[in-house]
Parts: structure tokens; sequence; C-alpha cells
């Protein structure tokens, strides 16, 4: 398994459907997590965008959850960036590869 981190960009002018569809998003989340596939996730503090962090087989595992997201769906995301990531030092260390 492999530790991804993704940065969600929000679009501008969706604070409205960011608001509609956040419980789905979060529920999606919820299920993620409960699975073992997200580890943690949550909006930067200006509203300008997420950090989540997933443990997933691959790359190609990853593009189709996040093609799954409500976010996506409503448009709201406007850009993705997503990087294996090694965390050495605290709780999150022992879901390294």
């Amino acid at each position: 398994m492999t530790v991804f981190a993704v940065e969600y960009v929000y679009a501008a002018d969706s604070t409205a459907a960011l608001d509609e569809h956040r419980p789905a998003h979060r529920a999606w989340l919820a299920g993620l997590a409960d699975d073992g596939q997200l580890l943690t996730s949550g909006p930067y503090g200006d509203g300008a965008g997420a950090l989540l962090i997933f443990k997933v087989q691959d790359e190609t595992q990853l593009n189709d959850l996040l093609k799954r997201d409500p976010f996506a769906a409503a448009g709201t995301i406007a850009g993705i960036r997503t990087t294996e990531w090694t965390p050495v030092i605290g709780v999150l260390a022992p879901h390294a590869s």
C-alpha cells in the first residue's frame, strides 16, 4: 500500500455548491476512513482547498476514488495535486510501506 497526499483547490465561485454538497462529501470520506483508505482529511483554514491523506494500492486506485467524490461531481474542485508521500515521524509513520 502507498500513502498519497492529495491537495484540493476549490473553484473560486463554489462556496454555495461546497455548502450544498459537503454532507455527501463528508459521508463519502467517512466511508473511505472506515475502509482504511483515508487516513485523515480536512479543509485549509482559508477555505481555498483541503488536504487528504490516502493509503491505497496505487495511483490508479486513488484516481478512481477521487472521481467518486461528490465535490468532484458538483464541479467544486478547480485543481488536484497528488503526491506519493512517506510519513517518517508521528502517528501516520506506521502507514508507510
